[in-house]
């Protein structure tokens, strides 16, 4: 019998609503594999759960850090292992329901033994990337981790920072690293919310970032420039509110911002439904057709009753 079920699916493809609708009849708490929603404030746009559904349903990984702390993977993954041991221990059934498709990779398959962020070797590189620049951080990584450095651009600042941080605590080039990963995590079910219909989840993107925007979510991330944030924090890179952001700073109109921030969300969506294609272990269901709800209940029933179906193969 799998550990846990991961419902994952690309933005607005009505993960949530779903996970609700089995939450009305299996015993099940929700735990989340958002990295927006695990900051504090960051509500309307990272489409967190409202408190009436959280007062219904118990819910997991939510408003756990500042929106100026850091959050990753490897803290997801801690913390994610640490809730699905706690609900099967109440007898429960732990469904991770979400889009992050990096925090799904480091649950799904383990992660490398990296060390943790240190913050004055962090600010040392900081500190020589506004002298030089991140292109020249860049050439520096190149010279002493060519594969990382291949596969990022010059202007990915955290990831930059983070292979630079990585070699100078460890002397070891973070590409080596990742070449040894950890034993798998929990056993696990994983589905694959995969609309057929690309343009209904386009429209429904474009509504329900409308609905966003008339929930107040220009008033929230208002509220989260004020506490001085930096526009380069992961929180604040997240989609939707990047674009906020520069349309606050008066870079944009109020027209390019929201054709800016639904383009981004579509990427996003694109991005997420390429990554749910490749995990080849994945049930697949179509959340847009008449029967996904009946799927659902009957895949997780089959994986509730033994360990044959946690590796199923992908449907359609």
């Amino acid at each position: 019998m799998a550990d846990a079920v991961l419902l994952l699916g690309p933005t607005a493809c009505g993960k949530s609503t779903l996970a609700m609708a089995l939450a009305r009849q299996l015993p099940l708490e929700i735990v989340s594999i958002d990295s927006a929603q695990v900051y504090r404030g960051m509500d309307i746009g990272s489409a967190k759960p409202t408190a009436s559904e959280r007062a219904r349903v118990a819910h997991h990984l939510l408003d756990l850090r500042e929106p100026g702390e850091p959050y990753s993977a490897a803290d997801f993954v801690r913390d994610a292992t640490r809730a699905i041991a706690e609900i099967r221990a109440r007898a429960r059934l732990p469904l991770v329901v979400g889009g992050t498709m990096l925090y799904a990779r480091a649950l799904r398959g383990g992660l490398s033994d990296l060390p943790p962020a240190d913050v004055a070797v962090r600010a040392r590189i900081e500190a020589l990337a506004r002298q030089h620049g991140w292109p020249a951080l860049h050439a520096r990584l190149r010279a002493v981790d060519p594969a990382t450095a291949a596969r990022l651009p010059p202007a990915d600042r955290q990831r930059i920072q983070r292979a630079l941080e990585v070699f100078e605590l460890t002397g070891t080039p973070l590409s080596q690293l990742h070449g040894t990963p950890r034993p798998p995590r929990p056993l696990l079910l994983t589905i694959a919310l995969l609309p057929h219909d690309r343009a209904e989840l386009h429209r429904r993107i474009e509504r329900r970032f409308d609905e966003m925007l008339a929930a107040g979510f220009l008033d929230e991330v208002r509220r989260l420039v004020a506490l001085g944030l930096d526009a380069d924090l992961p929180s604040m890179r997240s989609v939707g509110y990047r674009q906020a952001w520069r349309h606050l700073r008066g870079e944009t109109t109020f027209a390019q911002f929201r054709a800016q921030a639904i383009a981004a969300t579509r990427q996003l969506a694109k991005r997420q439904i390429t990554w749910l294609r490749s995990m080849d272990d994945a049930v697949r269901v179509d959340p847009f057709a008449e029967g996904a709800f009946a799927e659902l209940r009957q895949i997780l029933d089959a994986g509730r009753a033994g360990p044959e179906s946690a590796g199923q193969p992908p449907r359609g």
